[in-house]
């Protein structure tokens, strides 16, 4: 009988799956809620019944869209299944859901690796190449515009040199672009997953306030490790500088989100209105460089000297 449900219900899972991958494919407007529901069918189902049989109805997809959709269309399946297939074995293990969550990227990840390598290899598509070629005809078509506006051939070919060195700057970071798009397409899916989950199963699924988030203090010390290689004095072409780049770009985000996670953990302890909070994370996308760098030391403080059990210490100290 469970065996009978297990094959039902993977019929039914990929279904729904090829379903969301047509609308994706062929309704403009739609298809962008569809493509971050596609890992929903693989999460529901990995949250059932674990990872070796998510992985059986994930080959069957891929096979399915090979044959009624198109070749353009297996990276998305294979994308999709592999972050829809970790979220879902962490739902089914029961882990947190922060944890769930870095299990779901770490899947989007090697997922959008193989779109690099898939795209690269049969279509002959390189991203890094093609993101290149048309910032290049963007800044031409920008240094003609200030030509039109009668800016001098001087300043013209500095602020095309600006824009080129900016170019270069996100072409090295290229994977830390790779690892945010992992990081928010895990969280979508996750979100929505979870409201589907609790629906249907009646269950009680749900991220933990954003003010519990914290990260392990080990994140400081690869941070200081990047930070530590970032002042070496390397060629712009060296995997170690690429390296120490990409990873002072993660972990200094990670870090803001600590800091962010502080302010709204403070907030509540403190019974100040939600007002703050929220304030602060609009002024960080207002003023980005300033704030984002202050809230990143405020999340590097917070990981090292503990200030939450620090404040909820001296709290209770004073109640006795």
């Amino acid at each position: 009988m469970n065996q009978s449900k297990k094959i039902t219900d993977g019929a039914l899972l990929t279904a729904i799956f090829m379903v969301l991958l047509f609308v994706t494919i062929l309704v403009p407007v739609v298809s962008i809620i569809a493509m971050f529901l596609l890992p929903v069918p693989f999460i529901i189902y990995g949250s059932r019944y674990d990872w070796k049989p998510t992985l059986l109805m994930l080959a069957v997809a891929m096979l399915l869209t090979t044959l009624f959709a198109t070749v353009f269309s297996l990276p998305i399946a294979v994308l999709m299944g592999l972050g829809g297939l970790m979220i879902g074995s962490a739902i089914y293990q029961n882990v947190s859901a922060y944890e769930t969550w870095a299990r779901g990227t770490f899947g989007f990840i090697i997922g959008l690796l193989f779109v690099f390598v898939y795209t690269q290899v049969l279509f002959d598509i390189n991203w890094i190449e093609e993101f290149e070629l048309i910032v290049a005809q963007s800044m031409q078509m920008s240094t003609e515009l200030l030509e039109q506006f009668g800016v001098g051939s001087e300043q013209a070919t500095e602020a095309q040199e600006m824009m080129e060195e900016q170019v270069n700057l996100l072409t090295d970071l290229f994977p830390v672009g790779l690892a945010v798009a992992a990081i928010l397409l895990a969280f979508i899916s996750q979100w929505a997953s979870y409201k589907m989950i609790n629906r249907i199963e009646r269950k009680e699924l749900r991220f933990p306030p954003f003010r519990t988030l914290q990260f392990p203090v080990s994140i400081i010390w690869i941070y200081l490790f990047a930070l530590l290689l970032s002042f070496i004095e390397l060629d712009s072409g060296n995997i170690f500088y690429l390296g120490a780049q990409n990873l002072l770009m993660l972990t200094g985000l990670l870090m803001s989100l600590q800091g962010f996670s502080f302010i709204f953990f403070y907030a509540h302890h403190k019974k100040m209105s939600k007002a703050l909070p929220i304030i602060s994370v609009v002024l960080a996308v207002i003023f980005p460089p300033l704030m984002l760098y202050l809230v990143r030391i405020l999340g590097i403080i917070d990981i090292g000297f503990r200030l939450r059990d620090r404040l909820t210490g001296n709290e209770d100290k004073r109640k006795k």
